[in-house]
């Protein structure tokens, strides 16, 4: 016999029971705002991961554990009478409803653009209809800097990013990749000589201002560096595994191995994965028939 279906009043409802000082449980009961602030970022992270994995059967937990935090703060906002799930649906679905003209002409739900495919509709178009919108919102919340409501709490990289492409936006840009890549170069000399200075303050200060420039060279690339990193770090991880198992295998103990005989192994890890990457690009790519080979 097949389990009842929950619906998401259910979820709301049970929130609301998780909550209760009477009845409810006294490790949600506890939490409050800041509290769950963690939680949201780990969840955040967690949903990327199980896509970049493609574990596709893992993300409907994954994206439920993302909503319970949404349910959190509704039911927060709730008790103290601020706002409640619904309004949080309200204002979620006017906003998109005000920034999407291109697809609801008139601002409602019901309408629809007509004798125009959304391949037809001019993206640059879109995009700029899109930031001049964020702008009269910032603008309507005093918030006059192209710099606000860049969230302080988003990773560094990911934050790097956006405050660059925001003065990027408006002419605070170098003219061409080339420009990005000099100002790494002059990054690396100043990082060096701070090194040469025994000055370990100003070496600090040097490698985010190396670091800010890496990430100005993904966004001028259209690379996202969070992504850029996370797969470096999964490339890092690999062969390093690889190198444990290798020195397992002889008997050696990683801490007695040195360095070069775990390089030997590093370059054997890499050298691997470039031949598969060989082998997958050879399987992808058509070959063409010879003039005498049957088509069919």
């Amino acid at each position: 016999m097949s389990r009842q279906r929950y619906e998401l009043d259910d979820l709301l409802t049970l929130m609301a029971v998780l909550r209760d000082p009477e009845q409810g449980c006294p490790w949600d009961v506890k939490q409050d705002w800041d509290s769950i602030v963690p939680h949201t970022l780990e969840e955040a992270y967690e949903v990327a991961d199980a896509i970049e994995r493609r574990a596709f059967d893992e993300l409907p937990g994954e994206l439920g554990d993302l909503l319970f935090q949404v349910i959190y703060y509704s039911q927060f906002g709730a008790e103290q009478g601020r706002f409640d799930f619904h309004d949080v649906v309200d204002v979620l679905t006017a906003k998109m409803l005000k920034r999407h003209p291109h697809v609801f002409p008139d601002g409602t739900l019901a309408s629809r653009r007509e004798n125009l495919s959304a391949a037809e509709v001019q993206t640059h178009q879109v995009h700029s209809r899109w930031e001049a919108l964020k702008a009269e919102e910032r603008d309507a919340r005093e918030a006059r800097s192209v710099l606000a409501d860049v969230p302080l709490n988003l990773p560094a990289l990911s934050r790097a990013a956006k405050l660059s492409k925001r003065a990027a936006r408006v002419g605070f840009d170098w003219p061409d990749t080339r420009g990005v890549i000099d100002k790494l170069r002059e990054e690396l000399d100043e990082v060096a000589e701070a090194l040469d200075a025994g000055d370990h303050e100003h070496v600090r200060e040097e490698i985010g201002d190396l670091l800010f420039a890496t990430v100005n060279l993904a966004r001028t690339l259209d690379a996202d560096p969070e992504r850029c990193l996370r797969a470096t770090n999964a490339k890092f991880e690999r062969r390093f595994r690889h190198v444990e198992s290798a020195l397992a295998e002889e008997g050696v103990p990683l801490a007695e191995a040195g360095l070069s005989r775990m390089e030997r192994h590093w370059q054997v890890a890499k050298q691997r994965e470039v031949d598969q990457q060989d082998v997958c690009q050879q399987e992808t790519t058509p070959t063409s028939s010879s003039e005498g080979e049957s088509r069919s």
